[in-house]
């Protein structure tokens, strides 16, 4: 009797190996399979336009109708501008940006912030309005 019970007891174990295998898998296949969509927190008025296409985009850059600029949502100055899109191009060649722009803002804030973004070296740059 006495080594029947230390069978059972030496056989009983728990092994979570695979649980955890489990769990991290299912972790990567929700991080892989997730959008992550970088939204801004400003009040943006798009302008309209019949010809919209829908793209992604990597970094969303922001124009208020103040006309202050915003990379994600933190308030940058134009002579610091290119070196944020420089350090994102470094991260990410080939990467898209957005300038997402206030219909009510300057033209001339808008062509600076393209300005800043060429000489940066960024070639896949658009400029985000709404459909009518």
């Amino acid at each position: 009797m006495i080594r029947v019970r230390e069978r059972k007891r030496e056989g009983v174990e728990l092994n979570i190996s695979p649980l955890i295998d489990l769990v991290f898998l299912l972790l990567i296949f929700f991080i892989t399979t997730t959008s992550f969509v970088k939204q801004m927190g400003l009040d943006i008025n798009r302008p309209v336009a019949k010809t919209v296409q829908r793209k992604e985009a990597n970094l969303l850059i922001g124009i208020d109708r103040e006309g202050r600029v915003f990379v994600g949502d933190r308030e940058v100055d134009l002579d610091s501008l290119r070196a944020h899109v420089e350090r994102f191009l470094a991260e990410n060649p080939g990467g898209a940006i957005f300038v997402v722009a206030d219909r009510s803002s300057s033209t001339g804030v808008l062509i600076k912030v393209l300005d800043e973004c060429r000489m940066a070296g960024a070639r896949r740059i658009s400029v985000a309005a709404s459909r009518k």
